[in-house]
This record gives C-alpha cells, sequence and structure tokens, in this order.
C-alpha cells in the first residue's frame, strides 16, 4: 500500500519561494514516476512536474524556469523547489506515484496514487 505525505505548504508574498516535501511509503517496486500536481480553488487539475526512476525530469510550461523537482532516494522523498512564485500558483498540490520502467515520465500523467495535498497560498 503506497502512502504519500506531502508537507511544507504555506502563505508567501509573490516572487518568494517554498519547498514542498513528499514521503513516499510502501512502494514495492524499484521503478517509478514520481511527481506533483496541483489545483485551484474552481480550477481543474494541473500537472506541475514529473520525475522518472531514472532521474529524467519533465515540468509543465507554467512551472518551467521556476520549480525543480528532486528526489532523495536514502530518505524516499520526493521534493519541489518553488521560486518566483506568483499569486497564479496558489492551489493544493499534491504529490503522485506510477508504477512505471518509463526512462521519461509525463508531467501530464493522469497518476494511480497521490497524498493528501499540501495549500501554497501566494499573495
Amino acid at each position: 500500500h503506497v502512502q504519500l505525505v506531502e508537507s511544507g505548504g504555506g502563505s508567501v508574498q509573490a516572487g518568494g519561494s517554498l519547498r514542498l516535501s513528499c514521503t513516499v511509503r510502501g512502494y514495492s517496486r524499484s521503478r517509478y514516476c514520481l511527481g506533483w500536481f496541483r489545483q485551484g480553488s474552481g480550477k481543474e487539475r494541473e500537472g506541475v512536474a514529473a520525475l522518472s526512476y531514472s532521474g529524467a525530469t519533465s515540468y509543465a510550461e507554467s512551472a518551467k524556469g521556476r520549480f525543480t523537482i528532486s528526489r532523495d532516494n536514502v530518505e524516499n522523498t520526493l521534493y519541489l523547489e518553488m521560486n518566483t512564485l506568483k499569486p497564479d500558483d496558489t492551489a493544493m498540490y499534491y504529490c503522485a506515484a506510477d508504477p512505471s520502467d518509463r526512462t521519461v515520465c509525463s508531467w501530464r500523467s493522469s497518476w494511480n496514487f497521490q497524498g493528501q495535498g499540501t495549500q501554497v497560498t501566494v499573495s
């Protein structure tokens, strides 16, 4: 049973930075895609970034140049470093996972597993 638990959300002024964390537990497979998606109030779900088991990354256009997805394999933790935040980035951010052998994972993935979310508010 896969468990994903996000943390690190909060309120920040425009131009500021936040780092989201996601602990990943219970994954029995060694190869998988990990990623982040977000959903603002009254908005559709939007993919943000993805990371393959091999370390390849992909980003939505809105995240390119400002967000960085990474992971710590020792701590089984996924990160999303967010810089130059804008009010449009305000949303609930979710960590997500998929079992996969793909060497490149898509930020558009629908994802099989997700966490409970962490709120990011940019004013």
